[in-house]
């Protein structure tokens, strides 16, 4: 169900009082909704999980709330356990794909103002640095990793895969 986005009167959220500022969903919400593609791992009533267009390591997620929060001390507290627990979930899984030394876990927030959390297979601490992110990944490379995580979910019995 796609969002609606509505004017509100400037100052309603701290914006400097004059005029009127249009809510915008964020590209993560046009995901969401369907108006964008992803590759998607996981599904469920509090969140999504889908690969990294720009990947640092192959299998590096995204763990996406369905509702927009901006800031990660602003989310609900029993919405942010969820999110950690999928990305734990998801973690067990690159494990078995991938075989990193670590998985690492990364709330950045600079780049989308949409809480999301980076689950990445790490070979080093230099696992986790944007400057090491792929520009142009082989697409053919995203679409088997998904499917590797997917199968991999499936085989530890959990119903979120997505399909």
């Amino acid at each position: 169900m796609a969002r609606q986005h509505r004017w509100r009167l400037a100052g309603e959220h701290g914006e400097p009082e004059h005029g009127y500022h249009l809510d915008m969903a964020t590209i993560f919400t046009k995901i969401i909704d369907g108006e964008l593609p992803a590759r998607f791992i996981w599904k469920d009533e509090t969140c999504v999980v889908f690969l990294s267009i720009n990947p640092m390591q192959d299998g590096h997620a995204l763990v996406v709330p369905r509702d927009e929060v901006d800031h990660w001390v602003d989310a609900d507290e029993d919405v942010l356990a969820h999110l950690t627990n999928v990305a734990r979930i998801i973690g067990l899984a690159q494990q078995q794909v991938f075989p990193p030394d670590r998985i690492g876990l990364m709330i950045a927030g600079l780049e989308v103002p949409h809480l999301h959390i980076h689950v990445v297979p790490m070979t080093s601490v230099r696992s986790l640095d944007f400057a090491t992110a792929e520009a142009n990944p082989d697409p053919g490379r995203l679409d088997r990793n998904a499917e590797l995580l997917r199968e991999e979910l499936r085989a530890m019995g959990r119903s979120e895969v997505a399909d």
